[in-house]
């Protein structure tokens, strides 16, 4: 093991010289680089005052310069896109946690003031350190090698009268050392103190908080809607299909023509489900350019036809339709066919072979209700229909549904029955 003395001198190493005190100090350099237009507009303005000859010459001129700048560049960073660049390059060279940094432009007006605050300690650390690095490392290369010019008789080398002394000439290699460390802790100092600076000016506002939080409610939105879509058509296409060709297989030998029939309503289910894929896909499809999509289905086009296969499938089903579908809002129509459509595929699940199912479609005051009841099998009058290893997503979808809608769900077991029932209101929808 390594004496802890050694470890101790390492890890210091590393903080004033490791990859990410170098990566800070990049930064700091690239916070002067931008500094420099600001420096050279004051100059302009400061450059009377000092005369044209000393503007570069004087160290308080250049000093005045630099001071007049930086308030220019507060100016300038109150535009939006100041702060997604600053953000960028914290995140490639800070190494700040990119959860506690904006996304984004500042929009509102204390975003704005916190991204000048941070813009205007970039450039001003940014062109103190950068400064310092372009002026110490060769006047400590100087030093270092001030001896062996001594040795070679190159006594006067353009330093001060005090480096030709002979204890200045011992020390001047140790000043020149502890000058470059000196130099790598300020850039160290400062890079730590921007990027422990960074979340507090760079952060997320509340309004930011928000909004972020909205976009993932939108998107978590659209991929359950999504999920209740492809649920609802493609879910009952495969238990319909799967009835359908069960029972051509168990009368494959002796009743061709019932056979013909179940492989005529498969492919006629399948045909029907691409269609309805497509209208789901197209609810998510941006328009222009992706071409048109199937129309989604609903009660007034595609209810008959949904019985018609459902019976086709070997589910007797008995419909009552005490209203008129083409007079429905569309949201309705739309949602009340997936709800019925979800309803007839459990009872196609769960239900048992030939266990009919009582369909109603009512108009109740102002609400649309739908009610579906068929028997459970025996022993299970006290569970779910869509229990099931990786089920039960189909009454939470219908649930959802009636929700958006403003309406209610409601299913449950009753008498050895599985009724579902469920309200839409009319009024206040497009």
């Amino acid at each position: 093991m390594r004496p802890r003395a050694t470890v101790l001198v390492g890890r210091r190493a590393d903080v004033l010289f490791g990859r990410r005190a170098r990566r800070r100090w990049i930064h700091l350099i690239l916070g002067g680089a931008l500094a420099m237009p600001y420096v050279f507009v004051g100059s302009v303005i400061v450059g009377p005052l000092f005369g044209d000859s000393g503007l570069f010459e004087s160290f308080g001129a250049q000093l005045s310069a630099f001071a007049v700048g930086l308030p220019l560049a507060a100016v300038t960073a109150l535009f939006p896109l100041t702060r997604p660049m600053s953000v960028a390059a914290v995140r490639a060279l800070c190494a700040v946690p990119d959860d506690s940094l904006a996304e984004g432009p500042a929009r509102s007006r204390a975003a704005r003031g916190r991204t000048a605050a941070w813009f205007t300690l970039h450039l001003g650390l940014g062109g103190v350190i950068s400064g310092m690095s372009l002026a110490l490392p060769p006047f400590a290369g100087v030093l270092i090698a001030l001896p062996f010019f001594v040795v070679l008789g190159e006594s006067r080398i353009g330093m001060p009268g005090v480096f030709g002394e002979p204890w200045m000439v011992v020390l001047a290699p140790v000043i020149g050392v502890a000058s470059l460390v000196a130099l790598a802790a300020c850039a160290a100092t400062a890079g730590g103190l921007l990027a422990r600076w960074a979340p507090d000016l760079l952060g997320p506002t509340p309004a930011d908080r928000l909004a972020a939080a909205e976009r993932r409610a939108a998107d978590l939105a659209v991929r359950n809607r999504l999920a209740r879509e492809l649920h609802d058509s493609v879910g009952h296409a495969l238990s319909a299909v799967t009835l359908q060709a069960s029972a051509a297989r168990r009368v494959l030998d002796h009743d061709p023509e019932f056979v013909r029939e179940a492989l005529a309503a498969i492919e006629d289910t399948t045909r029907r489900t691409v269609g309805e894929l497509d209208a789901v896909l197209g609810v998510l499809r941006e328009t222009g350019g992706s071409g048109p999509t199937a129309p989604a289905p609903t009660l007034a086009t595609d209810l008959d036809g949904l019985l018609h296969r459902t019976r086709a499938a070997g589910l007797p089903v008995s419909a009552t339709v005490d209203a008129d579908p083409t007079a429905l809002p569309p949201l309705v129509s739309r949602e009340a066919y997936r709800i019925v459509q979800e309803a007839l595929s459990n009872a196609l699940r769960h239900g048992g072979a030939g266990a009919p199912v009582s369909l109603r479609v009512t108009l109740d005051g102002p609400d649309l209700t739908v009610t579906a009841e068929n028997p459970l099998p025996s022993g299970s009058a006290d569970r779910r229909p869509d229990r099931r290893p990786g089920g039960g997503h189909g009454l939470r979808g219908v649930a959802d549904r009636a929700r958006l809608l403003g309406g209610a769900c409601e299913a449950g077991p009753a008498s050895g029955t599985w009724r579902l029932h469920v309200r839409l209101p009319l009024k206040g929808q497009p």
